[in-house]
């Protein structure tokens, strides 16, 4: 079950055990002070525990879906493509937002492209993790 949610306890503890315990990004780089300004989305198991989370930003026409996390102990359960729809679809319920924007860890691009999403420009590196940009038009 996907949840809009204002938990952000929740999701900086995913964020957390991802990117900061098995990524190893710096602190400094996760928390970068658009928390307050994201549309946050909370996924859970059967159980109702908070397994993974997405943030949305809104630039403009353009949505930035960031931030996807799942927990090692819910990986492989869909709950990664399940927040993506979930985004996908809040991004569509706003007026005037007409594309999805990610930047997507390189090994990730298959799974987004699965999901309609199209890499464009070149590679760059995000907190020492080779990344793309992607998008996606919400007609």
């Amino acid at each position: 079950m996907i949840e809009k949610t204002a938990d952000l306890a929740a999701c900086r503890a995913i964020r957390h055990e991802v990117f900061v315990i098995e990524q190893a990004v710096p602190e400094a780089e996760e928390w970068d002070g658009s928390d307050g300004d994201a549309i946050h989305l909370l996924a859970r198991d059967a159980t109702g525990m908070a397994v993974g989370t997405a943030r949305i930003l809104i630039e403009g026409a353009t949505g930035k879906i960031g931030r996807v996390a799942v927990l090692k102990s819910a990986r492989g359960t869909g709950a990664r493509a399940a927040l993506i729809r979930a985004a996908l679809d809040e991004l569509r319920a706003l007026p005037g937002v007409t594309r999805a924007k990610l930047g997507a860890q390189t090994h990730a691009i298959g799974f987004y492209e699965k999901l309609g999403f199209a890499a464009y420009g070149p590679e760059y590196d995000d907190a020492g993790i080779p990344h793309r940009d992607m998008a996606q038009d919400l007609g």
